[in-house]
């Protein structure tokens, strides 16, 4: 987590994984968020999404950034620096 331009805002660089979740009855089959790891830098977060892609159990990885605003707790959409195999759409994230 940084401190974002001259203001009070901070940065957050987030590595998170996921997981096919199956099917339940009579229902179709997902993703699910599997672990979630904060860095420091967008390389970092970049880094880790692309070692998690290549394990086995993962079927896929976001690697995106948020700004949150401390003082009203608001937090941006996520800009994504990398999206890696089976992610789900934007709008549902």
């Amino acid at each position: 987590m940084t401190t974002h331009d001259d203001s009070n805002t901070k940065v957050h660089y987030i590595c998170q994984t996921y997981v096919e979740k199956p099917a339940g009855r009579g229902g179709q089959a997902g993703l699910q968020i599997n672990k979630q790891f904060q860095y420091s830098t967008a390389d970092q977060a970049q880094e880790r999404a692309e070692r998690e892609n290549r394990a086995d159990d993962c079927a896929g990885a976001d690697a995106y950034m948020v700004i949150e605003d401390p003082e009203s707790g608001e937090v941006s959409e996520p800009k994504f620096i990398v999206r890696l195999g089976n992610v789900p759409e934007f709008d549902a994230f």
